[in-house]
């Protein structure tokens, strides 16, 4: 045995203590430096192996590192590195070992190792020793809490509040697969002991019905291709994870992509597939960065390093020293970067995806069945058949059909889709604490879980170009996106209930779907061809309906079952991200600012502000906007009128939403409006109403704003004023104004003769339908490129509605017409907003005719590259079928890089105006959430926040922006002619700063 010699002068000064159990093997101190070297860092070590063990209070420091008063050696056995008690078995706490890795705040363990470390062959008198650690721990202590504090103060938040929440969060991301698979381990446990099925919904005990079979399956699986010879090509990745998570895996994400596909209960394989190993790779990567840390220290155990073994110390004290000063500085994304390059572990890659998620599929679709309630009559026993299928469909096409496959659930299991939202595994939930800043393409956000700075969706290239952006070119983007990840949100309780009283009552109100679907038309008992047509039509307008019907009811449990999960958090965050025009989204997907009214109802700001006189008067203005039908419409005066006419309306919404007159209900946001009533009531019945406390989020919008940005471009002075860029004494409003320009060509047109002009006939029937509604949409989308089919059908849908036209050949060719002239009174009245449209489309084409993507900075320095390329086909043969991979080729798409760049262009500059505001109310103490050009804050803000934005948005058009962008093309493409810029007017862009209604 080996053992270091230590002098024995030691034993005499080693305070009293209960004996210790006899290490089992000792280890000489050049082991042990040589295990702590090579480990990625001492504190990273010590804190997975604390993690993986019963958590008890640390011994005294002596008494790590003397395992008996009697017999000192200066050396500590394997298994009681830490605190005296053997490291578990690994898989099953995986996030405590995350909390340890991630996580500086907690009471940390004395750093016995650093100083076991240094001990060579004439070591300190232990003792010394022993005090020495204990100051540098308290010293590092003082460092690392001093940085929590600042953390913790900097969110508002109390210390010890906040490294509660850190270490919920990182269970939340790390263990939410694990817990699954733990909880149906534990209900199949109870089912054995008990000999019968708890009490459990529908969904969760099919779940738990094809748990078991799969995930034995799935065992028998993993001992198959850990055979040698095996060929399989999912076999090298099955066996790194353990069977039941991934059982729980496929169970969950392909219910999941049923839930929010085409409401038809099948999902297609290559979607399902690739998803599926993505999730599985995802965990395989959390899983294995933990564990092949911890499995440096076991592995090194057993190994007895000669002196010649320099080189290889000397890089592991290197990395370890690296490592350690990362750990310092909180830089837990770095650490974990270095640790995976150390695993050399390279992505799966979408083709091993396609593969290990295709067979986890076949497993599914073998071992997963549904056996229909028995009849009443008990004559027979229903036959079992299997929950999913897997079937081959077919798309006709102009030149030739293409064949893909489906995953088609049973229609038992469809009808219990919507119910199954609150028994999903959601992985990517609203954060408990603020989000990591943002410091690079793949560093920040989440603690744990992928998180990128943009969406990139494969695109190559956009993705290289933020990768390689210098970090002060991001700066302000990492800080616009850090400010809207940093409020605070929480959930609407009161607002909650009566959704939840709606939607238990079969919905139908305030824009719920009803939850009970259509009844399908009785096939009549004729041979009458006619009426076989007209039932076969009706039924498969049945069908759609109850398609879309279904879709909308899985969305709105999804929805519910978040809000219902974080209802008693006293706060949440979104961390937010980048489209790859620089928009920014909250990266939840489900319940979120940017979704329906339904989610906006239910969600408030967490911290209250007093309303004072101004907030008072900005939530009456609130509450006519949500309320809409023109009232939105009407100056401040108006809407505030409008507000106290209602008094008596709104105080008997908050006080009897459903039991009263529902005026609430005949709002446009009417879960909005209900939140804003409440809000309003208790305010309005206070003796002091500017002193209530609102957590209500009030919007101001811009109007029309893609269109005010093209007016600012061009300096177009008649489009400025279309679009409120000038003070006015009520808002213009863009749509009614196109509208009467229509009206204007419709009634010239139907002064001529029909025989001779068919339009004629076309306009004298639709002088009378035309209004802002129908022209809205086209108006809207208009900056987006929108063409003249698309503005034909979207006039066709509005004239459906009216049911006005009830021939479909008359309603096709009125609705031709009108988009006709709608697209040309646009034209009439953006004069200059068409023409910077037709420079940038010039401009992209002569980029696009040299098989380049057109690409530009933002105001702000963001890269921006257009990802329209054409597509290439890649097969992979898998177990379930041959699958098609599309991949992008090195040929641009010249037309859809032309028609996409003027609507790319300008949302690039709407995304730099709502960044630069955020970052700018950041510094001015306020709340903000921005949802492309709608900006909320507080109510008692509100005119703060107006100054700000207007004069963000001077400064944004004060750079001389198409020049810029002209002089980069040139730059970029020296030997390519471009266009001249167009010309523009003289409208001075200091107005908008008295603009009153420029955002209302």
């Amino acid at each position: 045995m080996l053992t270091a010699p230590t002098p024995a002068a030691e034993t005499a000064i080693s305070p009293p203590s209960p004996p210790l159990p006899p290490p089992p093997v000792l280890l000489p101190t050049k082991v042990l430096a040589l295990m702590w070297r090579r480990l990625p860092s001492r504190r990273l070590a010590s804190a997975l192996l604390s993690a993986s063990a019963p958590q008890l209070p640390p011994p005294p420091l002596h008494r790590l590192l003397l395992p008996a008063p009697a017999a000192a050696t200066g050396i500590l056995p394997p298994a009681r590195l830490l605190w005296g008690h053997p490291p578990s078995r690994f898989a099953s706490s995986s996030a405590a070992a995350a909390e340890a890795v991630s996580s500086e705040e907690v009471d940390e363990p004395h750093h016995a190792p650093d100083e076991i470390v240094r001990l060579g062959p004439n070591p300190k008198p232990l003792a010394a020793a022993a005090g020495e650690a204990g100051k540098k721990e308290r010293r590092r202590g003082r460092g690392q809490g001093r940085q929590l504090a600042e953390l913790a103060a900097e969110h508002g938040i109390g210390y010890s509040k906040y490294v509660s929440l850190r270490q919920r969060q990182i269970r939340i991301e790390t263990e939410a697969w694990e817990q699954a698979a733990k909880e149906y381990r534990e209900l199949l446990a109870d089912m054995c002991e008990h000999k019968l099925a708890p009490n459990l919904p529908y969904v969760k005990s099919l779940f738990l019905g094809w748990f078991e079979p799969l995930r034995d399956q799935i065992i028998a699986e993993q001992e198959l291709v850990g055979e040698r010879g095996t060929r399989a090509s999912h076999a090298p990745y099955f066996n790194m994870l353990p069977a039941d998570m991934m059982a729980v895996i496929t169970m969950h994400k392909l219910m999941g992509l049923l839930m929010t596909g085409s409401g038809d209960g099948s999902v297609r394989v290559i979607q399902a597939a690739c998803q599926i190993g993505e999730a599985v790779e995802h965990e395989v990567r959390i899983h294995k960065f933990l564990e092949k840390t911890k499995k440096k220290n076991t592995k090194e155990v057993d190994k007895v390093v000669e002196p010649g073994d320099s080189d290889i110390a000397k890089e592991q004290q290197l990395l370890r020293k690296k490592v350690t000063d990362l750990m310092k500085k909180q830089k837990i994304r770095q650490v974990r970067h270095l640790v995976k390059k150390q695993d050399s572990t390279r992505p799966w890659g979408q083709d091993a995806h396609a593969k290990v998620g295709s067979r986890l599929i076949e497993l599914f679709i073998e071992t997963a069945h549904i056996q229909p309630p028995a009849s009443q009559s008990g004559d027979s026993t229903p036959e079992i058949r299997p929950a999913f299928t897997h079937e081959m469909r077919t798309v006709a096409r102009e030149q030739k059909s293409r064949r893909y496959g489906v995953i088609k659930c049973d229609p038992l299991v469809r009808q219990g889709l919507d119910r199954t939202a609150k028994h999903m595994v959601i992985p990517y939930m609203p954060m408990l604490i603020p989000p990591i800043n943002w410091t690079g393409y793949d560093k920040g956000a989440h603690l744990f879980l992928p998180s990128y700075v943009m969406r990139t969706h494969g695109a190559r290239q956009q993705r290289e170009a933020v990768k390689k952006a210098p970090k002060e070119q991001m700066q302000t983007i990492f800080e616009a996106l850090d400010n809207l990840g940093s409020t605070k949100w929480r959930v609407n309780k009161r607002v909650l209930s009566i959704v939840d009283r709606i939607w238990s009552s079969g919905g139908r109100l305030a824009d719920l779907v009803d939850r009970a679907d259509v009844s399908l038309p009785e096939k009549p008992d004729t041979e009458d061809e006619a009426e076989l047509k007209k039932w076969r039509w009706s039924m498969r307008s049945a069908k759609k309906e109850n398609s879309e019907r279904h879709s909308q009811r899985c969305d709105v449990e999804l929805k519910l079952a978040v809000a219902r999960k974080m209802k008693e958090e006293v706060g949440f965050y979104y961390p937010h991200n980048l489209d790859f025009r620089g928009r920014a989204y909250p990266m939840h997907p489900y319940l979120n600012h940017l979704g329906s009214d339904l989610c906006r109802g239910v969600l408030e700001f967490s911290e209250g502000r007093p309303l004072g006189e101004s907030g008072l008067r900005w939530l009456k203005i609130h509450l006519a906007n949500l309320y809409g039908g023109g009232v939105d419409k009407l100056s401040y005066d108006g809407r505030i009128a409008f507000t106290e006419n209602h008094l008596e309306d709104i105080f008997d919404s908050a006080n009897r939403p459903l039991e009263g007159k529902r005026w609430w209900l005949e709002a446009e946001d009417p879960f909005q409006c209900l939140a804003v009533c409440m809000d309003l009531n208790e305010a309005l019945r206070s003796s002091s109403p500017e002193t209530v406390i609102s957590h209500i989020p009030v919007h101001q919008d811009g109007s029309c704003n893609g269109l005010q940005h093209y007016a600012a471009l061009g300096r177009d002075k008649l489009g400025a004023v279309a679009v409120n860029l000038v003070s006015g004494e009520k808002p213009a409003d863009v749509y009614s104004g196109i509208a009467a320009r229509v009206v204007e060509i419709m009634k010239r047109d139907a002064q001529k003769d029909p025989a001779k002009d068919a339009d004629a006939a076309r306009a004298r029937l639709l002088v009378d339908q035309v209004d802002r509604k129908l022209v809205k949409q086209t108006v809207m989308t208009s900056v987006y490129g929108v063409t003249y089919v698309g503005a034909r059908e979207q006039i066709k849908r509005r004239l459906k509605e009216r049911g006005v036209i009830a021939d479909d050949s008359e309603l096709f060719g009125a609705s031709c017409y009108a988009a006709k002239v709608t697209l040309t009174a646009l034209g009439e009245m953006f004069e200059a907003a068409r023409s910077i449209m037709n420079w940038l489309g010039d401009c992209a084409k002569v980029i696009a005719c040299e098989n380049e993507p057109v690409r530009w900075k933002t105001p702000l320095g963001l890269p921006v590259v257009q990802p329209y390329r054409k597509l290439g086909r890649h097969l992979i043969k898998t177990s379930l079928q041959v699958l098609t991979l599309q991949r992008e080729t090195d040929k641009v798409m010249v037309k859809r890089q032309r028609t996409a760049f003027p609507p790319n262009f300008v949302h690039s500059l709407d995304g730099s105006h709502m960044m630069m505001t955020a970052v700018a109310c950041k510094k001015q103490g306020l709340y903000f959430a921005g949802v492309h050009d709608s900006y909320w804050t507080h109510a008692c803000d509100v005119d703060t926040m107006n100054k700000i934005l207007r004069e963000k948005f001077v400064e944004l058009y004060d750079a001389p922006i198409l020049e810029n962008l002209l002089e980069s093309f040139e730059t970029s493409f020296p030997k390519l002619k471009f266009p001249p810029l167009p010309e523009r007017g003289n409208f001075d862009m200091k107005d908008v700063l008295q603009s009153t209604y420029f955002f209302n």
